[in-house]
């Protein structure tokens, strides 16, 4: 068989035979497109029938470099073309490591080309594959920070894919790091790679990297990555890759909303569900065109001014600080070096800047994560990347503080969940309303034989168990909370009959079996000694619950709401006791 390959490449470049892609990124938070990854495909038939085998074939003859250009020219023409100008989300655009640092690879991104496309730096992501051996390390680092230092934002792809990913990650520090769709391929039943993709969302949060989970294809992987606090992804359960920029569906859009509403139950005050725009404030900014004594004066006229953002097209693009700045125009020829210098020349390009939806929690990881030359610089809050204001330290940890405190007071030890201060809350700003409102109450059935035979251990699973399935099936919207012991309460919004709790009971009385041996499970009943040295036989542990809403009696107050659910719950207890227990 004769090999056309070069004949196949030739023709592939001379007649430009690429068309774009595109494949949406997005937050599995709320669904928001944070950008997209330009994809090259071929358009003619051949043995070079896949963009891999392009790119192979390509290195093998040396043209590596002009299906470089060609990709990249493809895609930002593609960008221009569907993509209303100007681009404000983020182009992810890959790169082979080995020729960013060729001369004509920076000559084709100067802020011309830039503007021929109506984009900007800070939109532009260069995707570095781990797959790729990088030949010239020292080289390629320098271009790296060449180009962090005009703006340009760095993706580790494939992350998990080769074998020197972390020492990669250490060296780049990059924006992004992208697990490859491997790693991300039934994550949902691999504890490895379970354990794996974990491990990175906690070094997400302490190192200001955001991740992105590739190829996506199934419910579960989806859902095990939204509870994994993954914050990114693509793949093709989402959106597969297509020549138009498409909206993201309202399938997956509501998909990720229920999703997000089972993770986040937590206490509503909690810290991991403030978000940090609550602490956030318009301070003073400039423009980078601002020249240096201007901006000393501004400092020099406010004592309490610790610092502010410099601003272009809404955007933050550095920050200047007080002390900072004092260091710079210090010395015998500091203000003078300085004096007809623009801001930008000396600001501070390598600032914390966070989206406002980020949790408090979050945000305090990434803050103490730095340097120690950075740890007490303010944090800048944005909007869509664009400027809305900024936090400083000390009301972080201030707040970081009180929440802790107060979610610590407030939340039941064994569960996590709300306790009883909380739920009474919760139960009068209902009656106080004029919503519909449903209000469960769960309580155990022969807990305490279950205990005197397994042992507290056991009963604190037990309990924590129901806890589990009251927060998965209903969302932090609907509200769980833990009276203590055995004892919960939901409340949700709307009048809902008893049917629609009857899942959680069904889910938790299948799986507390796990608890009892097989005898136990064979015979449907526990023995154990009661007080008075007399043997009894008990039922296995099952769930009674009993609901009231403002459907047909608004109630006075919350006394008179619990009293009634007290009431509605002997009622229930009486009618299951003649069959509880047996004397042998």
């Amino acid at each position: 068989m004769i090999d056309n390959t070069k004949e196949e490449l030739d023709n592939i470049l001379n007649s430009k035979q690429i068309k774009t892609v595109f494949q949406p990124i997005i937050s599995l938070r709320d669904g928001d497109v944070l950008g997209h990854e330009a994809l090259s495909r071929i358009t003619c038939e051949g043995e070079i029938d896949n963009p891999t085998t392009l790119f192979e074939v390509a290195s093998q003859y040396n043209r590596l470099w002009d299906l470089e250009l060609l990709c990249r020219d493809k895609a930002f023409e593609a960008a221009y073309e569907i993509m209303k100008p100007p681009y404000e989300k983020k182009l992810f655009v890959n790169v082979n490591p080995n020729i960013m640092h060729d001369e004509k690879f920076r000559k084709g991104l100067t802020k011309d080309f830039l503007k021929k496309y109506n984009m900007t730096s800070h939109n532009i992501i260069f995707e570095i594959t781990e797959r790729n051996i990088i030949k010239d390390m020292h080289g390629f680092m320098s271009t790296i920070d060449h180009y962090k230092s005009q703006d340009y934002k760095i993706a580790i792809d494939d992350a998990g894919a080769g074998y020197s990913g972390l020492n990669l990650i250490s060296d780049l520090s990059p924006n992004y790091i992208k697990l490859d769709m491997k790693l991300i391929r039934d994550v949902d039943t691999d504890s490895l790679k379970y354990a794996l993709v974990k491990g990175m969302v906690e070094l997400s949060k302490t190192s200001n990297i955001f991740i992105i989970a590739e190829g996506i294809e199934t419910y579960d992987e989806l859902e095990t990555l939204v509870s994994l606090g993954v914050q990114y992804g693509q793949g093709y359960y989402l959106q597969r890759p297509d020549e138009k920029i498409k909206e993201i569906s309202s399938h997956v859009l509501e998909t990720l909303k229920n999703m997000n509403r089972k993770k986040n139950h937590e206490l509503s005050s909690g810290i991991s569900s403030i978000y940090i725009e609550k602490l956030c404030t318009c301070t003073d900014t400039v423009k980078p065109t601002e020249t240096v004594p201007k901006v000393y004066d501004l400092f020099k006229n406010k004592s309490n001014f610790l610092g502010l953002c410099v601003i272009e097209n809404e955007m933050p693009v550095g920050i200047v600080t007080k002390e900072n700045l004092a260091y710079q125009l210090s010395g015998y020829y500091g203000f003078t070096l300085n004096q007809h210098k623009q801001i930008s020349c000396i600001m501070d390009k390598d600032f914390l800047s966070v989206d406002y939806k980020t949790p408090i929690s979050i945000v305090s990881s990434m803050s103490m994560a730095r340097s120690n030359d950075k740890l007490y610089d303010f944090i800048v809050v944005t909007k869509d990347d664009k400027y809305i204001g900024t936090v400083t330290i000390r009301d972080l940890l201030r707040k970081t503080t009180e929440l802790e405190v107060t979610t610590a007071k407030h939340q039941n030890p064994l569960t996590g969940l709300p306790g009883n201060m909380v739920i009474e809350q919760k139960i009068s700003e209902c009656v106080a309303s004029s919503v519909d409102y449903s209000i469960a109450y769960f309580d155990l059935d022969n807990f305490k034989a279950h205990n005197d035979v397994y042992g507290f251990g056991n009963g604190d699973l037990v309990i924590k168990l129901l806890a589990d399935i009251l927060s998965s099936h209903f969302s932090d919207e609907q509200f769980v909370g833990h009276i203590g012991g055995d004892d919960f309460v939901v409340i949700a919004n709307g009048h809902m009959s008893a049917d629609y709790f009857e899942d959680a009971k069904k889910q938790f009385e299948s799986e507390v079996l796990k608890f009892y041996n097989e005898t136990d499970i064979q015979n449907g009943y526990i023995t154990t000694t009661n007080r008075h040295g007399i043997v009894e036989i008990f039922p296995l542990v099952t769930v009674t619950f009993v609901v009231v809403n403002n459907k047909d009696y608004n109630f006075r107050d919350e006394l008179e709401l619990t009293e009634v659910l007290a009431a509605r719950k002997k009622l229930a207890k009486q009618k299951l006791k003649g069959f509880n227990r047996k004397v042998i």
